[in-house]
């Protein structure tokens, strides 16, 4: 179909397309830039497209009321790949996308890697993809990339040898100022938290804790997809913190399973459908993960981070390999229940070892890096 439409359709220089987490979502980067787009007198007259796998279900979204939305791979899908003038991801796009002579492709990517990526993997293969394989679709999305939005100096090395960018795209502008997800993480305020929990029905007198674990290479069903076996006996945690906890449980956007936490309703929240994790960051007072990216994000809060990391000798030595050492994270390593729940209760310092941790890693999230994302990549 792409091929098909690919001549037939010419560029459209008033028109965005939108595309995030491969169009299961409305969020991250892309619906930051696209909101800041919307209240920008210099884009009144673009046509904005947003695709998604289900966007019937999007409809309902005022912010989505005057976009176009297509279909994840549908015809118009591919008409309107054909027409953008600019595309803007968080994600590898689909690979028979053939970018046009005078169409800006804007990577923005989807967090601050902790485990390696691309080529610089080099544990070996996961249930879908050889390392090769997997070099390979790197690469064929790095070559299409006009820009790369980086938080950091850190970000701008790791993405550099992660999508081998000196051989894949040596042209591509790395654009190193801050994450445009971000900014809300600066600017929200008391009321905004209010809303949230009202929307989710959430007690407002409990501290909330959110665990958001990352996905498994090697957990995967044929037909179905990634798997995530919990590693926690939720019924300890509901005895020992259910007076004065709510616990909120987001899997991975990978990972296919859901969960039945029937049996502790009004304690285990299940938001691993909720579109924006953003919301889930600033209504929380604790993040529990293990080696998922959205620690660097939600450190902007300067809130507590516990990494229950039960699986680590498998996962570091096996899996995956980390770009930083664990002595580096700002937060305490915790491998079993019992010291995950008595590490929840201990108080909480904002120490220099947080602080240090901050200024390595988010040191442009200052609430503005959507605003600066439009001045560099939309003259």
């Amino acid at each position: 179909m792409y091929k098909k439409y690919r001549n037939k359709f010419t560029i459209n220089n008033k028109m965005v397309l939108f595309e995030s987490f491969m169009g299961r979502n409305y969020s991250d980067s892309p619906k930051e830039i696209y909101e800041n787009m919307l209240i920008d007198k210099k884009f009144i007259d673009y046509k904005f497209v947003w695709c998604f796998r289900n966007p019937e279900d999007k409809i309902k979204i005022a912010k989505l009321e005057n976009a176009i939305l297509v279909k994840y791979k549908s015809a118009d899908y591919y008409k309107y790949y054909c027409q953008a003038k600019y595309i803007v991801s968080n994600s590898r796009i689909d690979t028979v996308i053939q970018k046009k002579d005078g169409q800006v492709y804007i990577q923005t990517w989807h967090g601050t890697p902790l485990k390696k990526l691309g080529y610089d993997i080099d544990k070996g293969d996961n249930a879908l993809h050889s390392k090769k394989e997997l070099c390979n679709l790197y690469k064929l999305d790095a070559e299409r990339y006009d820009y790369l939005i980086s938080p950091s100096p850190f970000c701008t090395e790791k993405f550099t040898s992660a999508f081998n960018l000196k051989e894949n795209n040596p042209n591509v502008k790395i654009i190193e100022i801050g994450y445009p997800r971000n900014d809300f993480l600066v600017n929200y305020t008391e009321n905004d938290v209010l809303l949230i929990k009202r929307k989710l029905n959430i007690n407002k007198n409990k501290k909330v804790i959110l665990y958001a674990p990352t996905w498994r290479d090697n957990q995967y069903t044929n037909g179905v997809g990634y798997n995530f076996d919990l590693p926690i006996d939720f019924k300890i945690l509901k005895n020992r913190l259910e007076d004065d906890y709510i616990f909120l449980f987001r899997t991975h956007y990978f990972v296919a399973d859901s969960y039945d936490f029937s049996e502790y309703n009004g304690f285990i929240y299940d938001v691993s459908s909720y579109d924006n994790i953003n919301d889930l960051y600033v209504i929380s007072d604790i993040l529990i993960t293990d080696y998922s990216s959205v620690f660097f994000d939600y450190s902007i809060l300067k809130r507590p981070i516990i990494f229950y990391m039960y699986d680590l000798k498998d996962y570091q030595d096996d899996l995956r390999g980390f770009y930083i050492s664990l002595k580096e994270l700002p937060g305490p390593i915790v491998d079993n229940e019992i010291d995950l729940i008595d590490t929840i209760k201990k108080d909480f310092k904002y120490d220099e070892k947080y602080v240090k941790f901050n200024n390595k890693f988010t040191p442009l999230d200052d609430g503005n890096a959507s605003k600066r994302a439009i001045e560099r990549c939309f003259n």
